[in-house]
């Protein structure tokens, strides 16, 4: 931060770490009302609602703001980065939680950073140091552990499997969005990404209107405050934070989205987390602690 300007450096930190605890915020929240949409949507047309929703906010923003947009040749990975973070990743893990937990979901998700640094190693030539490795270890033990108090263990196809294949695209996600970002900034391509996103997903949305129409009131709410906060707004503020702290200093903020979820759920779901989602989802979450920190070395 420039020192010339010592007028808004409080403001501006405020505003950051205001950004990220709304982010977090409303990031946690998602997985609760996921759990409560799915009272009364199937979990694709869900998806579609919710994410048509986002998008007519994201191009509002767009129309709006008018801000420059990727050039023709990034057009591509943006709509690959909308059919893994988007379409796949919500896919999977609304089907997933049929069955798992909001918290359980949340912790098993939250891995997602280790799973980035594997993909890195694959296909971006990076290299793991031995605590990376520990830390890969002790994250992927969390999510045995979590798994083994969900229907299903993990075995393939049941939902905590699916929850752990949705982390690994959100993943994906965040390694083919890097040139993007850099290139044009994050609330452009997450407003861009939504609107794609949207697109794949629009073949669902008059099911799930149709849907809409036979569903609770309080239910059909649900999916449009997934649509607003934990999309549309969540990914603004989540844009905001990245730009205040950096990516990775930012990322350190997504600790607190499973505590915050498994404190939601019960709240608003009425799940209260068993033991094993507790003591696995505190393994998970130090084995990324440990890949961020002393595998970074």
């Amino acid at each position: 931060m420039n020192s010339n300007q010592p007028s808004i450096a409080i403001p501006s930190s405020i505003s950051g770490t205001a950004a990220a605890l709304i982010t977090v915020l409303l990031w946690a929240s998602a997985f609760p009302f996921i759990r409560i949409g799915l009272r009364g949507f199937e979990p694709i047309p869900l998806a579609a609602l919710r994410f048509s929703i986002a998008a007519v906010l994201m191009l509002a923003w767009i129309a709006w703001r008018r801000p420059h947009l990727p050039s023709s040749r990034h057009i591509p990975r943006l709509v690959a980065c909308a059919a893994f973070g988007v379409a796949a990743y919500n896919m999977l893990l609304n089907i997933g939680q049929q069955t798992v937990s909001a918290g359980a979901a949340s912790f098993i998700v939250n891995t997602v950073p280790v799973i980035t640094a594997l993909l890195a190693i694959l296909f971006l030539g990076e290299r793991f140091r031995f605590w990376a490795w520990a830390g890969t270890a002790i994250s992927f033990a969390g999510i045995a552990v979590i798994a083994s108090g969900q229907p299903g263990g993990l075995r393939f196809g049941n939902g905590a499997t699916l929850v752990l294949a949705a982390a690994a695209c959100q993943a994906a996600f965040f390694i083919l969005q890097r040139p993007a970002v850099v290139a044009y900034g994050g609330p452009v391509c997450a407003a861009l990404v939504v609107c794609f996103g949207a697109a794949c997903l629009a073949p669902w949305l008059p099911t799930a209107l149709r849907q809409a129409a036979a569903a609770p009131a309080s239910v059909t709410l649900a999916v449009v405050y997934l649509g607003i906060f934990p999309a549309a707004i969540g990914y603004a503020t989540w844009g905001s934070a990245q730009a205040h702290f950096g990516a990775s200093r930012a990322a350190n903020f997504l600790y607190l989205v499973p505590p915050v979820a498994t404190g939601l759920a019960v709240a608003l779901a009425g799940e209260t987390p068993g033991w094993l989602t507790l003591a696995g989802g505190a393994l998970a979450i130090a084995g990324v602690a440990l890949v961020n920190t002393l595998g970074r070395r």
